[in-house]
Protein backbone atom coordinates (compact mmCIF):
# COMPACT_ATOMS: atom_id res chain seq x y z
CA UNK A 1 0.00 0.00 0.00
CA UNK A 2 1.10 3.44 -0.94
CA UNK A 3 2.30 6.08 2.49
CA UNK A 4 3.08 9.00 0.41
CA UNK A 5 0.60 11.56 -1.13
CA UNK A 6 0.41 12.15 -4.56
CA UNK A 7 -1.45 14.16 -7.04
CA UNK A 8 -4.31 12.64 -7.86
CA UNK A 9 -6.50 14.79 -10.66
CA UNK A 10 -5.27 16.44 -13.41
CA UNK A 11 -4.91 20.44 -14.47
CA UNK A 12 -8.00 22.12 -15.44
CA UNK A 13 -7.66 21.51 -19.16
CA UNK A 14 -6.59 17.81 -18.95
CA UNK A 15 -9.18 17.34 -16.28
CA UNK A 16 -12.29 18.09 -18.74
CA UNK A 17 -10.97 16.33 -21.69
CA UNK A 18 -11.76 13.34 -19.88
CA UNK A 19 -13.88 10.27 -20.65
CA UNK A 20 -15.95 10.57 -17.32
CA UNK A 21 -17.71 7.27 -18.35
CA UNK A 22 -14.60 5.33 -17.46
CA UNK A 23 -11.22 5.45 -16.18
CA UNK A 24 -9.20 4.35 -18.94
CA UNK A 25 -8.12 7.72 -19.59
CA UNK A 26 -6.66 8.60 -16.24
CA UNK A 27 -2.94 8.42 -16.00
CA UNK A 28 -1.68 5.72 -15.27
CA UNK A 29 0.22 6.22 -12.43
CA UNK A 30 -2.92 7.59 -10.77
CA UNK A 31 -4.89 4.32 -11.20
CA UNK A 32 -2.10 2.18 -10.08
CA UNK A 33 -1.82 4.11 -7.01
CA UNK A 34 -5.05 3.98 -6.25
CA UNK A 35 -5.15 0.03 -6.94
CA UNK A 36 -1.84 -0.22 -4.35
CA UNK A 37 -4.77 0.48 -1.47
CA UNK A 38 -6.75 -2.81 0.11
CA UNK A 39 -10.22 -3.28 -1.71
CA UNK A 40 -11.69 -2.71 1.76
CA UNK A 41 -10.60 1.38 1.61
CA UNK A 42 -12.42 1.65 -1.81
CA UNK A 43 -9.93 3.92 -3.51
CA UNK A 44 -11.70 3.77 -6.68
CA UNK A 45 -14.85 4.61 -5.26
CA UNK A 46 -13.76 7.33 -3.51
CA UNK A 47 -11.64 8.65 -6.29
CA UNK A 48 -14.72 8.64 -8.77
CA UNK A 49 -17.04 10.46 -6.09
CA UNK A 50 -14.88 12.95 -6.14
CA UNK A 51 -14.31 13.11 -9.89
CA UNK A 52 -17.88 13.51 -10.32
CA UNK A 53 -18.13 16.01 -7.69
CA UNK A 54 -15.48 18.31 -9.12
CA UNK A 55 -16.86 17.65 -13.15
CA UNK A 56 -19.93 19.73 -11.67
CA UNK A 57 -17.45 22.64 -10.65
CA UNK A 58 -15.39 22.60 -13.90
CA UNK A 59 -16.98 25.41 -15.73
CA UNK A 60 -15.19 28.05 -13.99
CA UNK A 61 -10.97 27.39 -13.25
CA UNK A 62 -10.76 29.29 -10.52
CA UNK A 63 -13.27 27.47 -8.83
CA UNK A 64 -12.29 24.27 -10.20
CA UNK A 65 -8.94 24.81 -8.80
CA UNK A 66 -9.77 25.79 -5.47
CA UNK A 67 -12.48 22.73 -4.87
CA UNK A 68 -10.24 20.15 -6.50
CA UNK A 69 -6.89 21.11 -3.73
CA UNK A 70 -9.75 20.47 -0.64
CA UNK A 71 -11.35 17.11 -1.93
CA UNK A 72 -7.73 15.45 -3.34
CA UNK A 73 -6.90 16.64 0.39
CA UNK A 74 -9.37 14.62 2.15
CA UNK A 75 -9.71 11.47 -0.34
CA UNK A 76 -6.01 11.50 0.13
CA UNK A 77 -5.92 11.61 4.13
CA UNK A 78 -9.40 8.69 4.02
CA UNK A 79 -6.76 6.70 2.51
CA UNK A 80 -3.33 7.47 3.80
CA UNK A 81 -4.11 8.56 7.44
CA UNK A 82 -7.74 7.57 8.66
CA UNK A 83 -7.22 4.04 6.46
CA UNK A 84 -11.23 4.21 5.98
CA UNK A 85 -13.02 4.66 2.69
CA UNK A 86 -14.11 8.38 1.69
CA UNK A 87 -17.51 7.87 1.69
CA UNK A 88 -17.85 6.06 4.71
CA UNK A 89 -16.54 8.89 7.51
CA UNK A 90 -18.06 10.00 9.98
CA UNK A 91 -18.23 13.21 12.18
CA UNK A 92 -15.30 12.48 14.25
CA UNK A 93 -13.32 11.30 11.17
CA UNK A 94 -14.12 14.77 9.76
CA UNK A 95 -13.21 16.25 13.22
CA UNK A 96 -9.44 15.16 12.96
CA UNK A 97 -9.04 15.87 9.13
CA UNK A 98 -9.75 19.64 9.91
CA UNK A 99 -7.17 19.26 13.00
CA UNK A 100 -4.93 17.43 10.06
CA UNK A 101 -5.75 20.82 7.81
CA UNK A 102 -4.30 23.20 10.54
CA UNK A 103 -1.35 21.07 11.36
CA UNK A 104 -0.74 18.76 8.48
CA UNK A 105 2.44 16.48 9.17
CA UNK A 106 5.33 18.19 7.78
CA UNK A 107 5.82 15.39 4.96
CA UNK A 108 2.75 16.72 3.70
CA UNK A 109 3.88 20.61 3.49
CA UNK A 110 6.41 21.60 0.62
CA UNK A 111 6.84 25.10 -1.53
CA UNK A 112 4.71 26.69 -3.78
CA UNK A 113 4.98 24.60 -7.14
CA UNK A 114 3.24 25.07 -10.46
CA UNK A 115 3.03 21.28 -11.84
CA UNK A 116 1.40 18.82 -10.51
CA UNK A 117 2.32 16.23 -13.29
CA UNK A 118 5.50 16.53 -15.58
CA UNK A 119 5.14 16.16 -19.47
CA UNK A 120 7.69 13.61 -20.63
CA UNK A 121 7.82 14.58 -24.39
CA UNK A 122 8.86 17.19 -26.75
CA UNK A 123 8.64 20.33 -26.61
CA UNK A 124 5.05 20.76 -28.26
CA UNK A 125 2.33 18.46 -26.07
CA UNK A 126 1.25 14.98 -27.90
CA UNK A 127 -1.05 12.77 -27.35
CA UNK A 128 2.12 10.08 -27.28
CA UNK A 129 3.54 12.29 -24.71
CA UNK A 130 3.87 10.44 -20.78
CA UNK A 131 3.50 12.41 -17.76
CA UNK A 132 5.34 11.44 -14.07
CA UNK A 133 4.95 12.49 -10.99
CA UNK A 134 6.20 15.74 -10.03
CA UNK A 135 8.48 14.87 -6.95
CA UNK A 136 8.36 18.08 -5.29
CA UNK A 137 4.45 18.49 -5.63
CA UNK A 138 3.00 18.41 -1.73
CA UNK A 139 -0.86 18.16 -1.17
CA UNK A 140 -0.26 21.65 1.30
CA UNK A 141 2.20 24.36 0.06
CA UNK A 142 3.35 27.63 2.19
CA UNK A 143 3.02 31.07 0.91
CA UNK A 144 5.35 33.38 1.76
CA UNK A 145 3.77 36.65 1.61
CA UNK A 146 4.48 38.69 -0.64
CA UNK A 147 5.78 41.76 1.27
CA UNK A 148 8.31 39.69 2.60
CA UNK A 149 9.95 38.69 -0.79
CA UNK A 150 9.76 41.72 -1.95
CA UNK A 151 11.92 42.89 0.90
CA UNK A 152 14.07 39.68 0.89
CA UNK A 153 14.09 40.68 -3.04
CA UNK A 154 15.24 44.46 -2.23
CA UNK A 155 17.64 43.81 -0.11
CA UNK A 156 19.59 40.93 -1.80
CA UNK A 157 18.78 38.28 1.00
CA UNK A 158 17.12 34.63 1.23
CA UNK A 159 13.46 34.46 2.16
CA UNK A 160 13.79 32.58 5.98
CA UNK A 161 12.03 29.51 6.93
CA UNK A 162 8.26 30.08 7.82
CA UNK A 163 6.03 27.34 9.40
CA UNK A 164 3.17 26.43 7.55
CA UNK A 165 -0.36 28.12 8.60
CA UNK A 166 -3.55 27.53 7.20
CA UNK A 167 -5.53 31.03 7.38
CA UNK A 168 -9.19 31.29 8.41
CA UNK A 169 -10.40 31.84 4.80
CA UNK A 170 -9.22 28.87 3.54
CA UNK A 171 -10.59 26.76 6.82
CA UNK A 172 -13.92 28.39 5.44
CA UNK A 173 -13.66 26.83 2.62
CA UNK A 174 -12.54 23.48 3.59
CA UNK A 175 -16.11 23.51 5.59
CA UNK A 176 -17.86 25.05 2.31
CA UNK A 177 -15.83 22.24 -0.15
CA UNK A 178 -15.97 19.44 1.93
CA UNK A 179 -19.78 19.67 2.94
CA UNK A 180 -20.78 20.38 -0.79
CA UNK A 181 -18.87 17.18 -1.71
CA UNK A 182 -20.96 15.22 0.76
CA UNK A 183 -24.31 16.58 0.06
CA UNK A 184 -23.50 15.66 -3.76
CA UNK A 185 -22.32 11.94 -2.57
CA UNK A 186 -25.97 12.19 -0.80
CA UNK A 187 -27.63 13.55 -4.21
CA UNK A 188 -26.08 11.08 -6.74
CA UNK A 189 -26.99 8.16 -4.27
CA UNK A 190 -23.33 7.28 -3.39
CA UNK A 191 -24.20 6.92 0.19
CA UNK A 192 -26.94 6.84 2.69
CA UNK A 193 -24.95 8.27 5.29
CA UNK A 194 -25.95 11.69 7.04
CA UNK A 195 -23.11 14.44 6.22
CA UNK A 196 -20.25 13.91 8.21
CA UNK A 197 -19.30 17.96 7.99
CA UNK A 198 -22.65 19.27 8.65
CA UNK A 199 -22.11 17.42 11.70
CA UNK A 200 -19.09 18.51 13.20
CA UNK A 201 -20.03 20.27 16.34
CA UNK A 202 -18.16 23.59 17.56
CA UNK A 203 -17.37 24.81 14.16
CA UNK A 204 -16.32 28.08 15.59
CA UNK A 205 -13.16 25.76 17.07
CA UNK A 206 -11.77 25.64 13.21
CA UNK A 207 -13.08 28.68 11.84
CA UNK A 208 -11.77 31.51 13.20
CA UNK A 209 -13.16 34.83 12.68
CA UNK A 210 -11.04 36.96 10.44
CA UNK A 211 -10.06 40.28 12.24
CA UNK A 212 -8.25 41.74 9.08
CA UNK A 213 -11.31 43.24 7.24
CA UNK A 214 -10.71 43.52 3.27
CA UNK A 215 -10.49 47.06 3.16
CA UNK A 216 -7.02 45.93 4.46
CA UNK A 217 -5.67 44.90 0.86
CA UNK A 218 -6.31 48.74 -0.34
CA UNK A 219 -3.82 50.78 -2.12
CA UNK A 220 -3.32 53.99 0.03
CA UNK A 221 -4.28 57.16 -1.95
CA UNK A 222 -0.81 57.37 -3.01
CA UNK A 223 -0.01 54.44 -4.02
CA UNK A 224 -3.21 53.87 -6.66
CA UNK A 225 -1.73 57.21 -7.72
CA UNK A 226 1.45 56.03 -9.10
CA UNK A 227 -0.15 52.41 -9.97
CA UNK A 228 -2.40 54.30 -12.59
CA UNK A 229 0.35 56.80 -13.85
CA UNK A 230 2.89 54.26 -13.97
CA UNK A 231 0.60 52.34 -16.42
CA UNK A 232 -0.03 55.32 -18.05
CA UNK A 233 3.88 55.64 -18.55
CA UNK A 234 3.81 52.11 -19.45
CA UNK A 235 1.37 53.34 -22.32
CA UNK A 236 2.96 56.15 -23.79
CA UNK A 237 6.52 54.02 -23.69
CA UNK A 238 5.08 50.78 -25.70
CA UNK A 239 1.22 50.56 -27.45
CA UNK A 240 1.29 47.48 -26.42
CA UNK A 241 0.19 48.67 -22.69
CA UNK A 242 -2.73 50.68 -24.18
CA UNK A 243 -4.04 47.51 -23.08
CA UNK A 244 -2.32 47.14 -19.66
CA UNK A 245 -3.60 50.32 -18.92
CA UNK A 246 -7.25 49.44 -19.90
CA UNK A 247 -7.17 46.37 -17.84
CA UNK A 248 -5.86 48.60 -14.82
CA UNK A 249 -8.38 51.27 -15.06
CA UNK A 250 -11.37 48.73 -16.01
CA UNK A 251 -10.40 46.21 -12.88
CA UNK A 252 -10.81 49.69 -10.59
CA UNK A 253 -13.35 51.37 -11.96
CA UNK A 254 -15.82 48.77 -12.32
CA UNK A 255 -14.82 46.91 -9.04
CA UNK A 256 -14.28 43.88 -11.63
CA UNK A 257 -12.84 40.10 -10.35
CA UNK A 258 -10.59 38.87 -12.44
CA UNK A 259 -12.66 36.33 -13.70
CA UNK A 260 -14.99 39.24 -14.96
CA UNK A 261 -11.85 39.67 -17.33
CA UNK A 262 -11.20 36.41 -18.52
CA UNK A 263 -15.10 35.38 -18.77
CA UNK A 264 -16.52 31.66 -18.43
CA UNK A 265 -18.00 29.33 -20.23
CA UNK A 266 -21.14 30.28 -20.94
CA UNK A 267 -20.34 34.24 -21.27
CA UNK A 268 -17.19 35.93 -22.76
CA UNK A 269 -16.96 39.51 -21.95
CA UNK A 270 -17.54 41.92 -25.00
CA UNK A 271 -17.46 45.96 -25.49
CA UNK A 272 -21.49 45.21 -26.38
CA UNK A 273 -21.27 44.62 -22.53
CA UNK A 274 -21.17 48.45 -22.01
CA UNK A 275 -25.10 49.50 -22.54
CA UNK A 276 -26.04 53.32 -22.85
CA UNK A 277 -29.78 53.78 -21.29
CA UNK A 278 -29.74 57.32 -23.00
CA UNK A 279 -28.34 59.09 -19.43
CA UNK A 280 -25.86 56.45 -17.84
CA UNK A 281 -23.56 53.79 -18.79
CA UNK A 282 -23.51 50.53 -17.76
CA UNK A 283 -21.31 47.43 -17.75
CA UNK A 284 -23.33 43.67 -17.69
CA UNK A 285 -21.45 40.55 -16.20
CA UNK A 286 -22.22 37.39 -15.47
CA UNK A 287 -20.42 36.66 -12.45
CA UNK A 288 -19.96 34.72 -9.70
CA UNK A 289 -22.27 31.79 -9.32
CA UNK A 290 -23.36 32.67 -12.79
CA UNK A 291 -25.01 35.55 -11.66
CA UNK A 292 -25.88 38.00 -13.79
CA UNK A 293 -25.58 41.73 -12.96
CA UNK A 294 -25.26 45.40 -13.98
CA UNK A 295 -22.69 47.80 -12.70
CA UNK A 296 -22.24 51.31 -12.76
CA UNK A 297 -19.66 53.09 -15.46
CA UNK A 298 -18.16 56.52 -14.14
CA UNK A 299 -18.10 59.18 -16.91
CA UNK A 300 -14.18 59.66 -16.66
CA UNK A 301 -13.70 55.63 -16.94
CA UNK A 302 -15.54 56.49 -20.33
CA UNK A 303 -13.96 59.50 -21.44
CA UNK A 304 -10.29 58.63 -20.43
CA UNK A 305 -9.94 54.96 -20.32
CA UNK A 306 -12.78 53.04 -22.53
CA UNK A 307 -12.52 55.74 -25.37
CA UNK A 308 -8.64 55.80 -25.30
CA UNK A 309 -8.16 52.04 -25.49
CA UNK A 310 -10.87 51.62 -28.28
CA UNK A 311 -8.52 54.51 -30.39
CA UNK A 312 -5.65 52.28 -30.02
CA UNK A 313 -7.71 49.19 -31.57
CA UNK A 314 -8.83 51.75 -34.47
CA UNK A 315 -12.58 51.40 -33.15
CA UNK A 316 -15.50 53.78 -32.68
CA UNK A 317 -15.05 55.87 -29.45
CA UNK A 318 -17.81 54.31 -27.82
CA UNK A 319 -19.56 50.59 -27.39
CA UNK A 320 -22.40 49.68 -30.01
CA UNK A 321 -24.89 47.68 -28.74
CA UNK A 322 -24.27 44.23 -28.74
CA UNK A 323 -20.87 44.72 -30.50
CA UNK A 324 -19.22 41.59 -30.36
CA UNK A 325 -14.97 42.92 -30.33
CA UNK A 326 -13.78 41.23 -26.84
CA UNK A 327 -13.12 43.36 -23.97
CA UNK A 328 -9.58 42.37 -23.91
CA UNK A 329 -7.70 40.51 -26.46
CA UNK A 330 -4.18 39.24 -27.36
CA UNK A 331 -1.89 41.63 -29.28
CA UNK A 332 -2.33 39.44 -32.35
CA UNK A 333 -6.15 39.83 -31.84
CA UNK A 334 -7.28 36.68 -30.73
CA UNK A 335 -9.77 37.25 -28.11
CA UNK A 336 -9.39 36.47 -23.94
CA UNK A 337 -6.91 36.18 -22.16
CA UNK A 338 -5.88 33.91 -19.16
CA UNK A 339 -5.82 34.78 -15.43
CA UNK A 340 -2.15 33.78 -15.29
CA UNK A 341 -1.47 36.39 -18.23
CA UNK A 342 -4.15 39.47 -16.50
CA UNK A 343 -1.94 38.93 -13.16
CA UNK A 344 1.41 39.13 -14.80
CA UNK A 345 0.60 42.45 -16.13
CA UNK A 346 -1.07 43.65 -13.01
CA UNK A 347 2.15 43.03 -11.70
CA UNK A 348 4.43 43.92 -13.86
CA UNK A 349 2.70 47.51 -13.05
CA UNK A 350 3.20 47.31 -9.19
CA UNK A 351 6.69 46.30 -9.50
CA UNK A 352 7.19 49.54 -11.53
CA UNK A 353 5.23 51.74 -9.55
CA UNK A 354 7.53 50.66 -6.45
CA UNK A 355 10.78 50.88 -8.21
CA UNK A 356 9.33 55.05 -9.38
CA UNK A 357 8.47 55.00 -5.99
CA UNK A 358 11.66 54.25 -4.22
CA UNK A 359 13.50 56.36 -6.73
CA UNK A 360 11.35 59.41 -6.06
CA UNK A 361 12.65 58.66 -2.29
CA UNK A 362 9.55 57.81 -0.97
CA UNK A 363 10.07 56.12 2.35
CA UNK A 364 9.47 52.47 3.07
CA UNK A 365 6.11 53.20 5.27
CA UNK A 366 4.73 54.51 1.81
CA UNK A 367 5.64 51.60 -0.23
CA UNK A 368 5.29 48.69 2.15
CA UNK A 369 1.57 47.68 0.96
CA UNK A 370 2.13 48.07 -2.68
CA UNK A 371 4.76 45.23 -2.05
CA UNK A 372 1.98 43.08 -0.67
CA UNK A 373 -0.21 43.82 -3.60
CA UNK A 374 -2.34 41.39 -5.64
CA UNK A 375 -4.26 42.31 -8.85
CA UNK A 376 -7.80 41.71 -6.33
CA UNK A 377 -6.59 44.76 -4.41
CA UNK A 378 -7.65 47.07 -7.23
CA UNK A 379 -11.27 45.98 -6.46
CA UNK A 380 -11.04 46.98 -2.70
CA UNK A 381 -8.89 50.09 -3.30
CA UNK A 382 -11.91 51.03 -5.49
CA UNK A 383 -14.50 50.21 -2.96
CA UNK A 384 -12.64 51.90 0.10
CA UNK A 385 -12.15 55.23 -1.93
CA UNK A 386 -15.88 55.77 -2.99
CA UNK A 387 -17.64 54.18 -0.08
CA UNK A 388 -17.43 58.13 1.97
CA UNK A 389 -19.12 59.34 -1.38
CA UNK A 390 -21.74 56.61 -2.78
CA UNK A 391 -24.92 55.12 -0.63
CA UNK A 392 -24.06 51.99 1.04
CA UNK A 393 -26.70 50.00 -1.05
CA UNK A 394 -25.81 51.14 -4.46
CA UNK A 395 -21.67 50.20 -3.65
CA UNK A 396 -23.37 46.69 -2.79
CA UNK A 397 -24.90 46.56 -5.80
CA UNK A 398 -22.41 47.39 -7.89
CA UNK A 399 -19.84 45.20 -5.72
CA UNK A 400 -22.79 42.48 -6.23
CA UNK A 401 -22.33 41.35 -2.26
CA UNK A 402 -25.46 39.36 -2.06
CA UNK A 403 -25.85 40.45 2.13
CA UNK A 404 -25.56 43.97 3.21
CA UNK A 405 -23.37 42.97 6.16
CA UNK A 406 -20.25 42.47 3.97
CA UNK A 407 -20.05 45.40 2.40
CA UNK A 408 -21.14 47.67 5.79
CA UNK A 409 -18.37 45.79 7.81
CA UNK A 410 -15.65 45.72 4.88
CA UNK A 411 -16.17 49.51 3.54
CA UNK A 412 -17.99 51.65 5.70
CA UNK A 413 -15.82 51.46 8.89
CA UNK A 414 -16.62 55.44 9.97
CA UNK A 415 -16.31 54.65 13.54
CA UNK A 416 -13.19 52.92 13.41
CA UNK A 417 -11.37 56.20 11.91
CA UNK A 418 -13.46 58.12 14.56
CA UNK A 419 -11.78 55.82 17.17
CA UNK A 420 -8.79 56.22 16.26
CA UNK A 421 -8.56 59.76 15.61
CA UNK A 422 -10.09 60.03 19.36
CA UNK A 423 -6.56 58.76 20.95
CA UNK A 424 -4.26 60.24 18.08
CA UNK A 425 -3.66 63.47 20.31
CA UNK A 426 -3.27 61.97 23.88
CA UNK A 427 -0.24 61.88 25.18
CA UNK A 428 1.71 59.15 27.70
CA UNK A 429 3.11 61.70 30.16
CA UNK A 430 2.71 64.36 31.91
CA UNK A 431 -1.30 63.82 32.21
CA UNK A 432 -1.80 65.60 35.31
Amino acid sequence: MSSSPIPLFETYKRFRDLNFSRLSDELPVVTDYLLSFPPELKAQEGYLAARGFLKSYSNNEATFNSYRTHVERLLLWSLLIAKKPLLELKRHDCERFLEFCLHPSPEWIGPIVKSRFNRVGGRKAAETDTYIINEDWRPFNIKIDKQIRKVAEENNKDVEDIAYKMSAGSMGQVFAVCGSFYQYATDEGLTTEANPVRAVKQKSNFKQRNTVMDSGKALTPLQWNYVIETAEVMAEEDLRHERTLFIVATLFSLYLRVSDLVGRDNWQPTMGAFEYDGENWWFNVVGKGNKAAKISVRDEYIEDYLKRYRATLSLPPLPSHKESTPLVRTISGRGGLSDRHIRALIQMVFDRSLQRMKDEGQTDLEMDKLRSASLHWLRHTAATFDAPFRDIKDLQADLRHENMSTTQNTYYNSLDQKRAKSIKGLGIKDRG
